[in-house]
């Protein structure tokens, strides 16, 4: 028997008063998830969170007119009856999983809600013999596939093209700001401060165990001091930078990646070879670099691959020149 499971009842089992609940039940949920976003894009994006809003209402509308025929039919009592009470019934994503992810994201997951919510009411209409619920499960399917093209029309009553772009811009340069820019920092730090001391120790070891348990050292140490360095420092409030949580996050992952690249070539056992990629991967790292530079903070690119390129050399040069002496 399986936990969580086992309990679920099956959505070709459910009667049509079951049916009606968990759509009502379902409309709510939505309904919940779009107020979410709107309000979680309010301040930044005041034209998105109306189109939100509006679609909110229309779950609410859908929601009415599900209980009116409940009331009908079956009258004023209505089972609870959740989408996680049916086996195999789709399922929504947490909202917090989905609304720091940007604007963008949260477009594409709420067209999925759309799909999913036709979906099932095509199916419901299907299993339903009564002429009236038939009929309006099968109208609040056609709604659904509607929606989409509903979205667009308020996007584009809500969003002319300059407010649309004003909106675009801001979800990208929030998404520099909290998670390219402390990245960018941490894999920079990483890949460039664990240089000296990774190839300081090869080459006055040229033993590749201990140049590995170094670099891994210097690569975890330096990314925890970075992620907590970086979350502490500004809270994100009057910078605008976002949650200090994530620019941690991803400050020291990104410096504990790029020290980490350049020290797991020394679990081969052969020094010169693991010398040789792991001079590769700095290569590749430093212009990876120089790349995200140019491709998000507007750097031109030779500039930063000369000063990328350049401070790695240096302190590659120092590593191996101390370890050497």
């Amino acid at each position: 028997m399986i936990p969580g499971v086992s309990n679920r009842r099956r959505f070709s089992d459910l009667n049509e008063q079951e049916i009606l609940a968990l759509a009502i039940s379902s409309e709510e949920d939505d309904a919940q998830i779009y107020r979410g976003y709107a309000e979680r894009l309010r301040a930044d994006y005041p034209n998105s969170a109306k189109v939100f809003d509006a679609m909110a209402a229309e779950e609410d509308e859908h929601r009415r007119r599900l209980i009116e025929l409940h009331k009908k039919r079956f009258g004023d009592v209505i089972p609870l009856i959740r989408r996680e009470h049916v086996a195999g019934f789709y399922a929504r994503r947490p909202i917090w999983l989905v609304e720091n992810l940007g604007l963008e994201r949260i477009r594409e997951e709420v067209a999925k809600m759309e799909k999913d919510a036709e979906a099932f009411y095509t199916r419901a209409a299907q299993q339903t013999k009564d002429a009236a619920t038939r009929k309006l499960l099968g109208d609040l399917a056609a709604d659904e596939a509607g929606h989409n093209a509903t979205a667009a029309t308020l996007q584009e009553e809500l969003l002319g093209g300059d407010e649309k772009e004003k909106e675009n811009f801001t979800a990208h340069r929030q998404f520099v700001l909290t998670w390219v820019q402390p990245g960018l920092a941490g894999l920079m730090d990483g890949s460039v401060s664990t240089l000296a001391p990774i190839f300081a120790t090869a080459f006055a070891t040229h033993d590749t165990w201990t140049t590995f348990l170094v670099g891994t050292a210097a690569s975890i140490g330096a990314g925890i001091s970075m992620g907590f360095t970086e979350a502490a420092s500004d809270d994100g409030v009057l910078s605008g930078r976002g949650s200090p949580f994530k620019r941690g996050v991803a400050s020291g992952v990104m410096t504990t990646l790029g020290g980490l690249g350049h020290a797991l070539p020394y679990l081969i056992t052969d020094f010169w070879t693991a010398t040789i990629i792991a001079f590769i991967v700095v290569f590749f790292e430093l212009w990876a670099i120089a790349w995200i530079q140019n491709r998000y903070m507007d750097t031109p690119f030779m500039r930063a691959a000369f000063q990328v390129v350049l401070g790695g050399a240096l302190v590659f040069a120092t590593g191996v020149v101390i370890g050497a002496g």
